[in-house]
């Protein structure tokens, strides 16, 4: 009788303890919108939306601040990222989930825990001491650009795509790959016919997770990328990115430069919250 009334007083307590901390994640994202939104959106009222979005000189000693050159480049480092660390985690996973031998696996997978687990400042000194010296030996320039900036980013989105991306291939019922079997295909037709596909949210939702972390990230690109507020016109150019402009002046601004640097971190949660959104559209659109 004592183990019963133990465990029906532990189910509701359960439940009470998962509801509590559903609502403070809750509370802690609409604290964080709260504060970026009241602290930015005055300062874009004052500089003027388009001045601000599409000004292409940043000037705070004369309170001109204009974003649009940080906003191309954290769109090219974070498109950089994406087309060296999305396929190289997808083949990566496919291999880990349904290729790879069971004496392998557990090394490959303790390796890829490590490589979540460095910090960006260790990827960013990893940059400066050996891919920016090689692109600048190789491909010329002074090694701080897109080029460098680029492949240490999707180095360091790749735990994430391939932790993601295996967890989606092996929740695809093993039905489907019997099927495919059953009907005469090989294995790596089932894998890349029916597999893939069928795992395709689970994949996607990788890729937006590491666009987050890739437009994002701040220590290792201010280490590598350059640093310089302009148009690029070649992948050997320095760049700067809206977190690293925001890390590098935070320190001694104040009023307006304070307030636009909060603005600058408001414009990149809309552009996170705006390619949510997208993948939820793109997510029901599959379902239909």
């Amino acid at each position: 009788m004592k183990r019963l009334s133990i465990r029906k007083l532990k189910e509701p307590l359960m439940k009470i303890l998962f509801a509590l901390a559903a609502c403070v994640c809750i509370l802690a994202v609409l604290f964080i919108c709260i504060f970026l939104f009241a602290s930015g959106v005055p300062a874009i009222r004052k500089i003027g939306i388009f001045k601000f979005l599409l000004g292409t000189q940043w000037r705070p000693e004369n309170d001109i601040y204009g974003i649009f050159l940080m906003i191309v480049g954290s769109l090219y480092i974070t498109a950089g990222a994406l087309l060296i660390g999305v396929p190289i985690g997808l083949l990566c996973a496919l291999f880990m989930a349904r290729f790879c031998p069971k004496r392998i696996y557990k090394p490959l997978k303790s390796a890829i825990d490590l490589m979540a687990g460095i910090p960006s400042v260790v990827y960013g000194f990893f940059g400066v001491v050996v891919l920016v010296p090689f692109v600048r030996d190789t491909f010329g320039g002074t090694g701080l650009s897109i080029l460098t900036a680029s492949p240490l980013l999707g180095m360091m989105i790749l735990p994430t795509i391939i932790g993601i991306c295996e967890s989606a291939i092996r929740a695809v019922p093993q039905s489907y790959y019997e099927g495919a079997l059953a009907l005469g295909a090989s294995h790596e037709r089932c894998v890349f016919r029916v597999l893939l596909p069928a795992a395709k949210s689970g994949i996607m939702a990788a890729v937006v997770l590491g666009v987050g972390r890739a437009i994002g990230e701040t220590m290792a690109v201010m280490m590598v990328a350059g640093n310089q507020a302009r148009l690029p016109h070649s992948i050997l150019q320095g760049i700067s990115t809206l977190t690293t402009n925001i890390v590098m002046e935070m320190g001694y601004s104040a009023d307006l430069h304070r307030e636009a640097l909060i603005a600058t971190a408001v414009v990149l949660f809309v552009f996170i919250l705006i390619i949510n959104i997208c993948f939820s559209l793109l997510k029901r659109r599959s379902r239909l």
